[in-house]
């Protein structure tokens, strides 16, 4: 029986980014399940769910772990971005077999408000009641802190397929230090499945030296890894493969040592 592999997008997109990932891990012989996020599938031409911008990051782990039960099976997680934190909070629960974090986004106790990231969401942060409204990225800042690596044609090609994201989830996010209910907390403790942490160097959104804090929290049961000539979108980013690769060998060896 082949491992499945439960792959989660991040904020602003849906299950399109992972199309480069899922084609190369089903050659590899994996069963991968790409899932949307609550209120993700939608025209990116059509105004947003008006239920989306209160919409908890707790929301979006409730229903993946929802799914996963239903899968019978302890996955392989694999988390991008915002999705890489959502599958942080699935160990965390016993969820998963193994974890892949490619550039995730960071959990409660991790600082990761750097300029940079603050460029990228400059004009949602800017907006009054941004906490509990839809929000999504300009052109500018999309091409500037996510898809800085890709050719013109190809960031205008992925922009065109952005959605908007829940205000309340990220802030939950960047502002943990005023979540009450600590709805990105994650104990390191719990997580006790092998965890693959992957950045770029050139990442704006989720710069490597965040990441290395994230893999730093799970230093008991993490492997890091940093591509000097990646940024944040390693699923579309020239040389992808590398990465893919990577991740392939990796859980390769994951699977030698559990056996």
């Amino acid at each position: 029986m082949s491992e499945t592999i439960f792959m989660i997008h991040g904020m602003f997109v849906s299950p399109w980014v992972w199309e480069n990932y899922k084609s190369y891990f089903e050659k590899e012989g994996y069963h991968c399940v790409t899932p949307t996020l609550r209120y993700h599938d939608m025209n990116p031409k059509d105004s947003p769910d008006s239920r989306l911008g209160a919409t908890s990051f707790a929301d979006y782990a409730h229903d993946l772990e929802q799914e996963i039960q239903e899968l019978r099976v302890k996955p392989i997680v694999m988390g991008h971005s915002m999705g890489g934190l959502l599958a942080q909070a699935l160990a965390g629960r016993g969820l998963a077999k193994a974890v892949v974090l490619l550039t995730p986004a960071a959990p409660a106790g991790v600082w990761s408000i750097t300029p940079s990231v603050m460029r990228g969401f400059l004009s949602c942060l800017t907006k009054w009641g941004f906490w509990k409204r839809p929000s999504r990225q300009t052109f500018n800042e999309a091409k500037y802190s996510v898809l800085n690596l890709l050719p013109p044609d190809e960031q205008r090609q992925c922009y065109s397929k952005f959605v908007h994201e829940s205000g309340r989830a990220a802030t939950e996010m960047g502002f943990w230090f005023v979540d009450s209910k600590g709805a990105t907390r994650v104990d390191e403790a719990k997580v006790t499945c092998p965890v693959l942490v992957v950045a770029g160097a050139k990442d704006r959104i989720t710069p490597a030296s965040v990441v290395r804090k994230v893999a730093k929290k799970y230093q008991a049961v993490s492997t890091y890894k940093e591509f000097e000539n990646h940024a944040h979108w390693v699923l579309g980013e020239a040389g992808w493969q590398e990465v893919a690769e990577y991740v392939a060998g990796w859980l390769k060896q994951v699977s030698v040592k559990n056996t």
